[in-house]
């Protein structure tokens, strides 16, 4: 097996793991995750594989239920976050001069703030809850892949098909479109994926410190908050496993990331 058909094989793998897990529990009937207060603060067994909790809750189904919902939100702020680097990066870098220096000014002053600060802060004034959680990842996130986009487009811009484009009339907007952004478009598609994680991990921190996903929808910053209450009972179950999991889906959204970069990049894809 060459290299190029183990990359395939380990995006094929990561993506169908997360498309169950997000599918698994977005189709969950609420009843699975309901309180039994006659089963409550069971420990793992074949019946409750990840125990139970305080309310009698299965953890497992309400593990399964809340990375449902982190990657939901993960995928769609990273998404929108990574539409919004496409665009002001390839306007800087395409006009260049004044633009690109109020650009990298931006990005300057949005990098200079600690991301989890910008967050909460976002997700307290827009009321917390998904919106909050989604728009700050969205305004926070965008600024690496932004650079990567400018950076690409900067050396494009001396290509001499790009002059050769020029000087048959054509405009920057064009060139840019017909041009520019087919070569960008692995380095944005690769960067895109490599934010899910970071976009998972930040709405999991700040929902597990309360600026968040409000406490009644099951999410893993929710279940980990609500567990370092009890881990002092012996009640270990109630943290260890999401927190596994949560591991689990960063760590496969890192593989599936590098693995597309693998496949996308023309030295590495032949080999």
């Amino acid at each position: 097996m060459n290299r190029r058909t183990r990359t395939i094989l380990m995006i094929v793998l990561s993506f169908l793991i997360i498309t169950v897990v997000t599918i698994a529990g977005a189709k969950m009937d609420p009843e699975a995750y309901a309180p039994a207060f006659a089963e409550k603060n069971l420990g793992p067994s074949v019946t409750h594989l990840f125990g139970t909790d305080w309310m009698g809750r299965d953890m497992f189904t309400r593990t399964v239920k809340g990375l449902s919902v982190s990657i939901f939100i993960g995928l769609l702020a990273s998404i929108f976050s990574s539409v919004v680097a496409l665009f002001l990066g390839t306007f800087a870098g395409v006009f260049g001069g004044k633009v690109s220096a109020a650009f990298n000014w931006i990005v300057d002053l949005f990098t200079g703030i600690p991301h989890l600060i910008l967050l909460i802060l976002i997700s307290i004034l827009l009321g917390k809850g998904a919106k909050g959680v989604a728009v700050g990842v969205i305004v926070t996130h965008w600024c690496s892949l932004g650079r990567i986009v400018q950076a690409e487009i900067l050396s494009l811009r001396e290509s001499q098909f790009v002059h050769a484009s020029y000087r048959f009339g054509h405009s920057k907007a064009w060139v840019a479109i017909r041009h520019i952004l087919p070569h960008v478009l692995p380095q944005f598609l690769v960067g895109m994926v490599l934010m899910f994680p970071h976009a998972i991990m930040h709405e999991a921190s700040i929902t597990f410190l309360g600026f968040g996903l409000p406490a009644e929808q099951p999410a893993i910053g929710i279940i980990l908050s609500e567990s370092m209450k009890y881990l002092t009972t012996g009640m270990w179950w109630l943290a260890v496993f999401p927190g596994i999991c949560l591991l689990a889906m960063v760590v496969l959204f890192e593989a599936l990331g590098s693995n597309l970069r693998l496949l996308l990049d023309p030295y590495h894809a032949q080999m």
